[in-house]
Formats: C-alpha cells, sequence, structure tokens
C-alpha cells in the first residue's frame, strides 16, 4: 500500500496534546518498519532529527500559505492517489480520492460551547462531522469519544477503532532535575500541580475554589503548601482568571507554557497532580504525571476514568467540596499516596506508543482493503 500522512502538526513548537499525539504515533508507526510505502506531508519544514529514516519513507513539504489542508494536501492527494490517508487530527480534506482513516480525539465543542469562539467552534462542528462521515474508518482515543461520536453524529460503531495513545515518552526526573525546573520556574519546594490549556473547559476555578477551601479547613496551616497552574492561555482565560479566589491568589503560580524537557520535573517534583477537567477526550496529563510517580486526582467524568483506573482519586468536577477533600487526602495520607503511586505505576504500561502504533496499521491496512 502507499500511506499517506498528514504530519503537519508534528513541526509546531509549542505542542499541546494533539500535536503530540501526531508526532509520537508517526514516530512510533515508521519504526514498525511496515511493509508500505509512506510518504508524510509537512506545512513547515522538519528537522533532519525529527524522525528516523528509512527506504520506504518519503517526506514532502506543501507550502501553501492558507486552507493547508483543504487545498495544498488535497492537491498533492490528487497527484499521489495513495491506498489510503491518515490524519491524526479530526480534519480531512473537503475534497480528496481515495480511502481514509482520521483521529477524532474529542468533541468538547459540543458539550461545553462557550470554551469555544464561535468561529472556531463552527469550524470543528462542521469538519469533524464531515471527516467522521467521509472516513472509511475512524480511530478514537477512548471508549468515551466513541460514544460521544455515535450519540452526536451517529457514526456506525462499525466503522470506528479505539487505540488508546502511549505516554512512555517521559520519566521520574531526577532530584538534581527537580531543583533546576523550580529555581527555572520560580517555585516553591511543596506544591500541588496542575497541567493544561487555561480555559473554563479545564476547570481551573473550581480547582481554586477548591484549593482555598482546603486551605480555610486547616490546610492553612502548611504555609509552604502551593498551588501551580501550568500551561498556555486559552480562549476566555481572562475571565477565568478574573473568578480565582482572593484569598488562595498569593499561593497559586502560573508558569505558562512549559517546554518539554521541564515538563516531568514539574510532575515528579509535585505533591500530586490535580485535573477536574469537565470534559476530557483523553487525558495525557493523567497519565503522564503516573508515569512520573506523582499520585492523582482527577474527574470521575468523559474518559477519565477509563484511564485512570483505581490508580487515582476520582471526584465529580462540579463538586467543589469533593475536590477540596480529595485534596486534603492527597496532601495528608501518606498511605494513600504510596498505593496511588504503585497503581499508577501498573496503570500507564497498558499504554504504549508501539501498541499504539501497532493498531493504528492494523486499521490503516483495514481501510486500505
Amino acid at each position: 500500500m502507499h500511506i499517506a500522512i498528514d504530519a503537519s502538526r508534528t513541526t509546531v513548537a509549542a505542542r499541546t496534546g494533539t500535536e503530540n499525539y501526531a508526532l509520537q504515533l508517526i514516530r512510533a508507526l515508521i519504526d514498525l518498519r511496515p511493509a508500505h510505502r509512506i510518504t508524510l506531508y509537512f506545512r513547515d519544514k522538519p528537522h533532519p532529527n525529527l524522525f528516523n529514516t528509512y527506504p520506504n519513507v518519503q517526506r514532502k513539504l506543501i507550502t501553501t500559505p492558507r486552507l493547508w489542508t483543504h487545498i495544498g494536501f488535497a492537491r498533492e492527494l490528487w497527484r499521489e492517489r495513495p491506498t489510503v490517508t491518515f490524519v491524526p487530527s479530526h480534519t480531512l480534506p473537503f475534497y480528496f480520492p481515495g480511502r481514509a482513516v482520521v483521529t477524532v480525539h474529542d468533541l468538547g465543542y459540543r458539550f461545553f460551547p462557550e470554551a469555544h469562539p464561535r468561529p472556531q467552534r463552527a469550524y470543528l462542528d462542521r469538519t469533524t462531522r464531515y471527516s467522521a462521515r467521509r472516513a472509511t474508518r475512524v480511530i478514537t482515543d477512548s471508549v468515551a469519544t466513541m460514544r460521544d461520536l455515535m450519540g452526536e453524529y451517529g457514526t456506525d460503531d462499525q466503522k470506528i477503532d479505539v487505540v488508546y495513545p502511549g505516554v512512555e515518552a517521559l520519566q521520574p526526573a531526577t532530584p538534581a532535575r527537580i531543583a533546576a525546573v523550580r529555581r527555572k520556574y520560580r517555585l516553591p519546594e511543596r506544591y500541588l500541580f496542575f497541567l493544561g490549556t487555561l480555559q473554563p473547559r479545564k476547570n481551573i476555578v473550581r480547582l481554586a475554589e477548591a484549593f482555598a477551601q482546603y486551605l480555610a479547613n486547616g490546610g492553612g496551616a502548611d504555609e509552604s503548601l502551593h498551588l501551580v497552574l501550568a500551561g498556555k492561555r486559552g480562549w476566555l482565560v481572562d475571565d477565568v482568571l478574573s473568578k480565582l479566589p482572593e484569598s488562595a491568589k498569593p499561593r497559586i503560580h502560573f508558569t505558562g507554557y512549559v517546554e518539554d524537557d521541564d515538563v516531568a520535573g514539574l510532575y515528579t517534583g509535585s505533591l500530586g497532580f490535580c485535573f477536574p477537567s469537565l470534559y476530557e477526550g483523553f487525558g495525557f496529563p493523567v497519565l503522564e504525571a503516573m508515569r512520573c510517580g506523582s499520585p492523582v486526582l482527577c474527574s470521575n467524568t468523559s474518559s477519565l476514568p477509563e484511564l485512570a483506573g483505581d490508580a487515582a482519586i476520582l471526584v465529580d468536577p462540579l463538586d467543589v467540596n469533593a475536590i477540596a477533600d480529595g485534596m486534603h487526602r492527597l496532601v495528608s495520607d501518606e498511605s494513600l499516596r504510596r498505593t496511588l503511586i504503585q497503581r499508577g505505576n501498573e496503570q500507564v504500561k497498558k499504554f504504549t506508543w508501539q501498541r499504539a502504533a501497532i493498531q493504528t496499521l492494523q486499521t490503516l491496512e483495514k481501510a486500505g482493503r
């Protein structure tokens, strides 16, 4: 077969979950050394070492300045006529030949429309609906997203394959590395940690309110404990920040976007990872924290229970009291912390990029046939 892959997101400098998924999955996929011809299409010139080099893998740069997917990428697909096209991020070209596989990561814009600008929401709805219908097969990151696709767009479950992404790129940080990262971001020694784009869907306000409540109910006696919110600023972030409780603000720290090399140090150095997100198609940070040896508190909704299993404290993300109580247990119960860390180490073994690549290749081969 000839497999055409949209690799445009792999060259993004400040990668978030979707871009990291594309990069790690494509790396693992070509490292399987499949007996197929593969062409990777880029929007920006990739670093020579971004992917390993193999005789059956070709790279092509498409310099179309606007509407890259629907004009530049589509034009190349008409020229090459591959057996199957793979787009690892929601959006297939509107008009292209042949069979296709697309990964749909989540439908958060359907459940929390206020978390997206109206033009972006309309574009996501149109392109995801179209892509799920046009694709020969659809990959989802979780059973939760598969069910959302079936419920919201009527996608046939027989054309959907659930393929869990991997998380093994991270390793627990050394004490020296933890100290260096803490100095870089000017952070205290003892902190609870959150990582994600700062936007309403991530439930930042309730997280901060729960932290304030925890401090008011006895946690304030521990004057060294702080809350660290890491991640780039998202849609409506100013509205989110304006609602943070005044009593907790002196102990809340913002790092901004965190570079890849620093992420493990922030996870490992934390007392615990708090992720009460309202909706996640696949909660990468939960598994990343487990891999780095940080005990986890997360929501009991969307895909998060599916990923966390019994290796996290699960809470109702709408219940500030429940989040605050979870924080108390995370900080004060040393036996529970050890149990969660041990269970987390086992849980993350289920999520590897090699396994994801093998299953993705099987989906591509099914679509190609």
